[in-house]
C-alpha cells in the first residue's frame, strides 16, 4: 500500500514544484512523457469555449438560399402565371357567377328600367378595357346604388363589362345573403385582391369610400358625404396604375330612407344596425324588395388619370388624403347641382 501511495503521489515527493500545489508538471508521475504534458492532452487539440460548431453548416445553408433567390422568377414574372380571364366562364375565379347574374337580370331590369327609371349619363367615361376603379356615394339601408350602378354599365355601355364590387364582407355572417352578393361579383376589399382585379385582369370595380357611414345615414343627412376613410381607394389606384372615375348617384337616399336606429335591437339580433325604415321592422323578410318608387340619376364623370402620381406617393399619408378630399369634393359638387335641377323625389 505505501508503495502505491508513493507512486501515485510522485514518489512520495510533494515539493513547492508539485502539480497539486501550483506547481509544473515538469516531472514525470508514470501518465507523462517526460516533457510536462499528460499523453492523453499532447494527443487532443485544446478546446476553444468561443468556437462555432455550426458554422460551416450556416455557411453552406446561406449559400444555397442565396443560390435558391437568384433563380426565383420575379413578381412580375409570378403574375404571368396567372391563370388569364375567361370570358365564356361562368364562373370566374372571384366566385362571381355569370349564371346567376343572368338568372338575376330580369328583377334588376325591372328595378332600373320600371322602378327607379334609372337616367345615366356620361358612360362613355367608363374605359372600355384594362382596369378602372368608378367611386360613388353610398345610400339607402339596404343600398341599391350598386346593383344600378351595374346595370348601368351592363346596359347602357357600349362595350359592357362585368362590374365587381370591392366592399367590406359583412355579409359573411348571413349565409344566404353572402353568397348570393358574392356571387354577383362583391370582392373582399384586400389590397392584393384590388391588385390583381385591377392591374393583373384588367377588370372594372366600384368602391364605395363611405362604406358603412354611409349606408347607417339617418334621412335628414341625405346627399351630405361623409368622410372616404383614409384615401385607400386612392392608394389602390395609384398601385394599380387604373384611372378614377367618380360617379355622384341621386335617388337612392329616398329609395328606402332610415328615419331612427335602434341601439338595443341591433345588439339583440346581431345586425350591423337595426334602421327604422318604410318597410322595416314592420314588414320582416320582405323588407328589401320594397323600395320606394323614387327616381334615379347617375353621373359618370370624366376619369382621373392616377398613373401621373409616382408609386412613392402611397407612403405620403397626407397627399393621399388630398387627393381623396379632391374626389369627394368633386362628387359633392356633382351632387348639389343634380339636386337643384331635380323637380321631383318621383319624377325627376
Amino acid at each position: 500500500m505505501s508503495e502505491v501511495r508513493r507512486q501515485g503521489l510522485g514518489g512520495g515527493k510533494l515539493g513547492s514544484d508539485s502539480p497539486l500545489f501550483g506547481g509544473s508538471a515538469g516531472a514525470s508521475n508514470g501518465n507523462g512523457n517526460g516533457n510536462g504534458k499528460p499523453r492523453d492532452l499532447e494527443e487532443t487539440p485544446a478546446w476553444d469555449p468561443r468556437a462555432d460548431e455550426f458554422a460551416d453548416s450556416r455557411e453552406a445553408a446561406a449559400a444555397e438560399a442565396s443560390r435558391a433567390a437568384a433563380e426565383l422568377l420575379s413578381l412580375a414574372d409570378l403574375r404571368d402565371l396567372l391563370p388569364a380571364a375567361e370570358p365564356d366562364r361562368a364562373l370566374d375565379d372571384w366566385g362571381r357567377s355569370e349564371t346567376v347574374v343572368s338568372l338575376m337580370e330580369p328583377i334588376l331590369n325591372f328595378y332600373y328600367r320600371y322602378w327607379f327609371r334609372v337616367e345615366v349619363e356620361g358612360i362613355e367615361n367608363v374605359p372600355s378595357e384594362n382596369g378602372a376603379l368608378i367611386v360613388s356615394n353610398h345610400s339607402g339601408a339596404l343600398p341599391p346604388d350598386a346593383p344600378m350602378i351595374m346595370q348601368a354599365v351592363r346596359n347602357e355601355h357600349p362595350n359592357p363589362r362585368p362590374l365587381y364590387m370591392l366592399g367590406e364582407h359583412w355579409f359573411k355572417g348571413y349565409p344566404g345573403v353572402s353568397m348570393l352578393v358574392n356571387k354577383m361579383g362583391l370582392v373582399p376589399a384586400h389590397r392584393e385582391n384590388a391588385q390583381r382585379l385591377l392591374h393583373d385582369e384588367g377588370r372594372l370595380a366600384v368602391v364605395f369610400p363611405e362604406g358603412q357611414k354611409g349606408t347607417r345615414k339617418l334621412y335628414w343627412q341625405r346627399y351630405k358625404l361623409r368622410r372616404f376613410g383614409r384615401g385607400g381607394f386612392v392608394r389602390t389606384a395609384i398601385r394599380a396604375r387604373v384611372p378614377i372615375v367618380p360617379v355622384a348617384l341621386v335617388g337612392a337616399e329616398e329609395a328606402m330612407p332610415i328615419f331612427a336606429h335602434f341601439k338595443l335591437l341591433q345588439k339583440l339580433s346581431g345586425l350591423i344596425y337595426f334602421p327604422l325604415t318604410p318597410s322595416f321592422p314592420h314588414f320582416g323578410l320582405a323588407a328589401p324588395l320594397m323600395y320606394m318608387p323614387s327616381k334615379f340619376k347617375i353621373r359618370f364623370m370624366e376619369p382621373i388619370d392616377m398613373s401621373g402620381y409616382p408609386v412613392e406617393t402611397i407612403d405620403d399619408p397626407a397627399e393621399i388624403q388630398e387627393i381623396s378630399e379632391r374626389i369627394r369634393a368633386r362628387i359633392q359638387r356633382q351632387l348639389d347641382e343634380m339636386l337643384d335641377a331635380r323637380e321631383s323625389v318621383w319624377t325627376g
